[in-house]
């Protein structure tokens, strides 16, 4: 009985490797000339990455150093594991009025599982995902990044 399971564990092994191969070797007939794989990192500077590759978060900043981040804490709230922390500050209108402004905008890379769920809750667009992805250090501090620029402020009619 032992040796007619083994032998059959054995026949069912051959059959799944003559299937991958099969599926193998059909690609390299067909698509021989067509490249695959990539040449990381000889080929850093013309690397094309996917539409919908997800790096980091970032907030761009006009050439104003202006930014859409209204202070709101949708993103914050939205990240499932508290990656995103924003301080806010309240700044006082020309018009006398209080008005919720970021402070600053800590983003917790280490802690980021990339999905995606803080850019889509956002609802001025003020971050987005970078295409950035070698994000190695020795130093784990270095992962904390503040977002918003020193003296930055939020972008004229954005609320």
């Amino acid at each position: 009985m032992g040796l007619r399971n083994y032998l059959s564990d054995v026949a069912s092994g051959v059959k799944s490797l003559l299937t991958g191969m099969k599926v193998t070797g059909r690609l390299f007939l067909r698509h021989h000339k067509e490249k695959i794989t990539q040449q990381y990192p000889d080929n850093k500077d013309t690397m094309v990455y996917p539409e919908r590759f997800r790096g980091e978060v970032v907030m761009p900043h006009d050439d104003n150093n202006e930014h859409a981040c209204t202070g709101c804490t949708a993103c914050e709230l939205a990240c499932p594991n508290g990656t995103i922390k924003i301080i806010t500050k309240f700044d006082v209108t020309p018009e006398g009025k209080r008005k919720k402004a970021i402070d600053t905008f800590i983003y917790h890379l280490q802690l980021c599982t990339m999905c995606n769920l803080c850019i889509e809750a956002c609802p001025t667009d003020a971050i987005k995902m970078a295409q950035t992805f070698e994000h190695s250090v020795f130093d784990r501090s270095q992962l904390i990044k503040k977002l918003n620029q020193e003296g930055s402020k939020i972008r004229e009619g954005v609320e």
